[in-house]
This record gives C-alpha cells, sequence and structure tokens, in this order.
C-alpha cells in the first residue's frame, strides 16, 4: 500500500494516474464499522478494475473545528495505516487538516479532493460530512458530484443494539470495559510507545515492569489491572498491566502504565513496543505493604494467564 502524505492543495504530482473508487473518513480506530466502509470500497474497486484510494486525516476535524485540545485517538496514523493496509487498500491519502484546508466549501472540496483524485465511485458511511453536516453530507452529495462519479453510502452498522462508532467504544475503554471495546473494534485493542525508565520497584518485589510511554495522544484504558499482549521486536508475549497512581507506595508519578512480561527477562529500555489489552482484571487497591500487594500479583498472574490462554 502506498502513503501519500497531503499539505492542502493537493499537488498534480499527487493525483491518482488511473481511475479510482474513493473511500472517505476518518477511520479512528478503524472498528467494524469503518471495516464495513472500507471493504465496500475495496470490493467495489476489485470487481470494476480500478485502484482504491482511502482518504483520511492526520488529526480529528474536532480540533479544528471545535477546538478540542486534548482529544483521545484510537489509532495513531501508523496504527491506522497499518489496520487499513490489512483491509486491501492500494493506496492511503493522508491530509493535514489545517486551517486553509478546513475552510474549503463543499464544491470546492468535492473538486479538489473528490473529482480531482479521478474517483468513479465515492463510498462513506451514512454521516459523513464535508463541511457543514446540514449542506456538505452524503445527502447533498449528488448536487456537487455533477455526475462525475456514483454514490455508495454505507448505513449504520450496529452490534448488539447499539451503533459501532468511536465514541461507544472510547467509552467501553474508559468505563473498564475492553472486552465490548474489542467487540466492536473487531480486534484487540492496543496503545504503541517507548518503554521507559520507572522506579523499578516491580524489580524489588519479584515483579519487574516494563513502563510505557504513548505517543500521539492515545486512549488509555482506565485505571486497573489488565490482561495484557506485548509485542516485543516481532514477538508477542503474554503479560498483565497495570494503569494506575502506585497508591500504595504514595508514589507521585502521575498514572503510569506497568506491564509484567511474562516468562521474559530482556533489558528493553528505549524500544517500541505495541500492548494489546485483552481483559479488565480489577480495579487499583491499596495495600497496607508489599506482601499484600505481591500476594495480589501473583493472583492476578494465574487470572492473566487463563485468560490469554483461551485467546
Amino acid at each position: 500500500m502506498q502513503i501519500i502524505k497531503v499539505k492542502h492543495p493537493l499537488l498534480e504530482q499527487q493525483r491518482p494516474t488511473e481511475d479510482t473508487v474513493l473511500i472517505m473518513g476518518f477511520f479512528d480506530g478503524v472498528h467494524l464499522g469503518h471495516q464495513k466502509v472500507i471493504k465496500t470500497g475495496v470490493d467495489l474497486a476489485r470487481k470494476h478494475g480500478l485502484k482504491s484510494v482511502l482518504l483520511t486525516f492526520d488529526r480529528s476535524p474536532r480540533t479544528v473545528y471545535q477546538h478540542e485540545t486534548d482529544y483521545k485517538y484510537l489509532s495513531t496514523m501508523d496504527r491506522k495505516a497499518e489496520l487499513v493496509e490489512k483491509l486491501g487498500v492500494d493506496r492511503l491519502y493522508f491530509v493535514e487538516f489545517g486551517q486553509a484546508f478546513a475552510q474549503l466549501k463543499p464544491q470546492e472540496f468535492v473538486n479538489q479532493y473528490m473529482i480531482d483524485l479521478k474517483a468513479k465511485f465515492v463510498v462513506a458511511g451514512f454521516d459523513y460530512t464535508y463541511g457543514k453536516k446540514d449542506i456538505a453530507n452524503m445527502q447533498t452529495l449528488p448536487q456537487y458530484s455533477h455526475n462525475e462519479f456514483e454514490i455508495v453510502t454505507v448505513p449504520e452498522q450496529v452490534l448488539d443494539d447499539r451503533k459501532i462508532g468511536s465514541s461507544a467504544i472510547k467509552q467501553f475503554i474508559s468505563e473498564n470495559k475492553v472486552e465490548e471495546a474489542n467487540k466492536f473494534l473487531g480486534y484487540t485493542y492496543q496503545n504503541q510507545g517507548t518503554v521507559v525508565h520507572g522506579l523499578q520497584r516491580g524489580r524489588t518485589l519479584g515483579y519487574p515492569t516494563a513502563n510505557l510511554a504513548t505517543e500521539g495522544n492515545q486512549l488509555i484504558p482506565s485505571i486497573g489491572v489488565y490482561a495484557t499482549r506485548i509485542k516485543v521486536g516481532d514477538t508477542w508475549y503474554n503479560s498483565m498491566t497495570s494503569v494506575g497512581y502506585n497508591v500504595t507506595f504514595k508514589e507521585n508519578t502521575g498514572v503510569t502504565i506497568e506491564t509484567n512480561i511474562f516468562d521474559f527477562d530482556a533489558d528493553i529500555y528505549g524500544e517500541y513496543v505495541a500492548l494489546e489489552w485483552v481483559k479488565y482484571l480489577r480495579g487499583e487497591v491499596k495495600f497496607d505493604g508489599a506482601s499484600g500487594l505481591v500476594k495480589q500479583l501473583e493472583l492476578d498472574k494465574i487470572n492473566s494467564i487463563k485468560v490469554l490462554s483461551k485467546k
């Protein structure tokens, strides 16, 4: 899959040379609803012998239009590209969502980012917008398209009587329901980042941990202990992870992500890793001292192994 990063306006040399099926959306998390949209476009391209092209943005439009300063993402750009590539897309455009781009009128957007991308079909979800939602939506798109392309609208996708959407998934992740989030995502949620030095208290307790510093304003699961898997290099290892404040020892560290990797004894400081959140086990508990914490960690490891053996 080819990845093209666009700083508005789209340059002549960045435009496709052949007709395309254009798939539109922000696709944060590339959840099951997004996957339906993307697969619809990819299948259509294959059916008609066209290139499948996905156009998305480098940041959420909410950070520009609603000026949200602490928007949390389900996927970084790299992670989004990884998920999109698995679905068979030929070319991925990341457009920088700056002020000039945000001020495009609906007709200008259609001309420059649909027609100029040689779209013969435009595929998007039912709630896709390209400007103010009351005038720039999938229902009004025919009046801007000038019959240059066909429009394919993918309807709302529902699971357990609830719309599959990024908002619902974020709520699950923030409310100890990571298994529900995983069901709506269609894969196991993960964070990515670098292993950094912590206080190394886990080592003295017999449970050394890798401390993860995430990148790109990723959404972190709620406070608690989880059964997890961690990817170091090209290998996945079973693990358990605590998201918390180190309340037992009253250390003013802020929220930390500490992973105890099972059957592992390598120095991985500075390494880039991916951490999968499989199941929420329990909340954060304050113990009277180290012995109570160690007993709980022993139980957490047993419970994690039970969960992970079923994966």
